[in-house]
């Protein structure tokens, strides 16, 4: 492999880990009433990037995972109110489980806020990252809710 690809696949892992690891505190933030700087110092200082337990973690890309954890927190109900109109008429956000529903707001935020990345890219990740935490039907949920969205958010790259 070339250094270029090396590069690019060690940008493109340090992202997915970012996003990996904003889902984990997101799903942190639900459990605790803590204030989300904090859980991101946290994260920061003890978790991205380090050594637990003689477990070497991977660094990840620091500023996405702030801005995903922070500011996916600050428009949380805006976000909800998209999740909520994409999910199927019988289910509703509060009754998600809790993994769940930090990935899909996660990725929301994202299709807001990050138009850097391509909505299908987005997608693509969030659906790997569900398949990290889940085997049953929940990524196939996790790509429809999002693909929803996406097309409301994001109807110009769909066109």
């Amino acid at each position: 492999m070339s250094k270029r690809a090396e590069k690019r696949g060690d940008k493109h892992s340090r992202r997915t880990l970012a996003r990996l690891n904003a889902v984990q505190a997101l799903y942190q933030l639900e459990h605790d009433e803590q204030d989300p700087r904090i859980v991101v110092e946290e994260f920061l200082q003890h978790r991205v990037g380090a050594e637990v337990d003689g477990d070497q973690f991977k660094d990840s890309d620091k500023p996405l995972f702030e801005d995903i954890v922070l500011n996916t927190k600050a428009r949380q109900e805006e976000i909800d109110a998209l999740i909520t109109a994409a999910l199927e008429k019988d289910r509703e956000t509060g009754r998600l489980e809790v993994v769940l529903l930090a990935v899909l707001r996660a990725a929301t935020y994202e299709f807001l806020a990050r138009i850097d990345m391509p909505a299908k890219i987005l997608i693509k990740e969030y659906v790997g990252i569900a398949r990290t935490f889940f085997t049953g039907k929940e990524p196939s949920l996790v790509n429809g809710v999002l693909d929803n969205i996406a097309k409301q958010v994001r109807a110009a790259e769909f066109d």
